[in-house]
């Protein structure tokens, strides 16, 4: 037998009890976010523990950090060959509004083969496959072709506050060729891709203050600013009408997109009206001169998220509001600074703040963007092992979202990150109905352990 038809017999064989395990694993509210679930996230990192040592792995701990620990794990054993580091995380997003949940976010359920349970596809769904891919090459071959460390964190859904602290400190424990990532999608059913880039983050909240009080607007309307107004005033001001970001000198570093990554995009079908279906909008709305794709992987943005203020129960107050706020959010692209750029929303808005009213600005999340050679050996190994198991091209696309901790792998230990994901958009993930597609499943165990074997011919 090949290697790929050893692996593959395995995966068939024991795919039920897998399909079980992923189950028991899905069932754990490992809720990051919300204190009352403190101990599901050491019961999940115990999970961890167990299958971690059932797969083969050795030096397994639970590492503590100021928060939720990580779970490491490693094999080490393939001298002379390239080193892997696997990186996921077990923790999942709340699972408000409950009552959109067709079946228990923590019940797994199987429906039209797709696995529906909170974090199916984000992230427990593809840190289990990792792990299933190491245990079936252990227990075909007794060994691995390359030697892999795991961790696995339990804060990736609040921001990974702890992480680039573990990172800094265990450096030479983590020490590898490549990282490996699975916490991304594919461009879409049986259409895999590599990621190679990243967008970043910057976040801030606009807090605007006007009189000591709401106030009769037939006492003072037109004497007196109006806090609402004067916030409307300053988020009008961010964008114009067709959606250029009107900040001085936010699009100074913008790394523009090469000409061969421009056509690699080109290539990938895009199905406008099925995007406007699936939506349910009537047209697309974007920075003009350039596509979908690009809008929407390398191209910065800035949005409004939330905005509070005034009266907004049944009926009409007529009050003047004295105190109206927003919620902002910047995705950045190479070679943007989350720190330069929160600095300039700030100037913006103190140049565009409008008299009678005191406006406070509080920074938020901030993630710097990723970006990778795609020409690279590792990524290009990672293509073939897609291409192998879903018999298609494989894309190379940059991701719209953030994982800040990427840029800090990237940073601090200094080697390329691969991120293959098996994920798709349609998936729900953060959301209720949260699902995996099996198909994705059982297609990526064989993607994953074949690319241990094209690494091992690679680096």
């Amino acid at each position: 037998m090949t290697q790929y038809s050893t692996f593959d017999a395995y995966f068939r064989e024991h795919r039920e009890r897998h399909l079980q395990e992923l189950t028991d694993f899905l069932r754990i509210p490992s809720i990051s976010a919300l204190s009352e679930h403190k101990e599901d996230m050491t019961t999940a990192a115990n999970w961890l523990v167990q299958s971690f040592q059932e797969a083969g792995l050795e030096n397994v701990s639970i590492d503590a950090t100021d928060g939720h620990p990580v779970v490491y794990g490693d094999w080490l054993h393939a001298e002379g060959k390239p080193t892997i580091l696997v990186y996921g995380h077990y923790d999942v997003q709340p699972v408000d509004p409950l009552e959109l949940w067709e079946t228990p976010p923590f019940e797994a359920t199987v429906r039209d083969n797709k696995l529906y349970a909170r974090g199916a596809s984000d992230d427990k769904g593809q840190v289990f496959m990792h792990i299933k891919a190491v245990e079936a090459l252990m227990k075909s071959f007794g060994k691995l072709p390359v030697n892999v460390k795991f961790m696995i964190e339990g804060e990736e859904e609040v921001g990974s506050p702890n992480l680039e602290k573990y990172i800094e400190e265990n450096k030479e424990k983590l020490a590898s060729d490549i990282i490996v990532i699975s916490d991304t999608g594919m461009v879409g059913p049986g259409k895999p891709a590599v990621l190679y880039g990243l967008r970043g983050l910057a976040g801030v909240q606009i807090d605007v203050k006007g009189a000591k009080g709401d106030l009769h607007s037939g006492l003072y309307g037109g004497a007196v600013q109006n806090a609402l107004h004067a916030l409307a005033h300053i988020l009008g001001s961010f964008r114009d009408a067709e959606g250029t970001i009107q900040v001085e000198g936010f699009y100074d570093n913008v790394r523009e997109l090469s000409k061969d990554e421009r056509a690699a995009f080109a290539a990938i079908p895009f199905d406008e009206q099925r995007v406007k279906d699936e939506l349910q909008v009537d047209t697309l709305f974007g920075e003009k001169g350039f596509t979908y794709y690009e809008q929407t992987w390398a191209r910065p943005t800035l949005e409004v998220n939330g905005m509070h203020g005034g009266f907004s129960g049944e009926g009409i107050k007529t009050v003047l509001p004295n105190e109206a706020s927003a919620k902002i959010s910047c995705r950045l692209v190479p070679d943007q600074d989350p720190d330069e750029i929160v600095d300039k929303l700030k100037a913006h808005i103190a140049k565009h703040t409008l008299p009678g009213v005191t406006v406070e600005v509080t920074e938020f999340d901030k993630g710097k963007p990723f970006i990778a050679p795609f020409d690279h050996p590792a990524i290009q190994a990672a293509s073939r092992s897609y291409e192998k198991v879903y018999e298609t091209p494989t894309s190379f696309i940059r991701g719209g979202g953030s994982i800040p901790i990427v840029a800090a792998f990237d940073e601090i230990l200094q080697v390329p990150v691969v991120l293959m994901g098996f994920g798709l958009d349609t998936e729900n993930f953060h959301a209720p109905n949260e699902h995996f597609h099996l198909e994705n499943f059982d297609r990526g165990l064989r993607v994953l352990a074949d690319y241990y074997f094209e690494i091992e011919q690679s680096l």
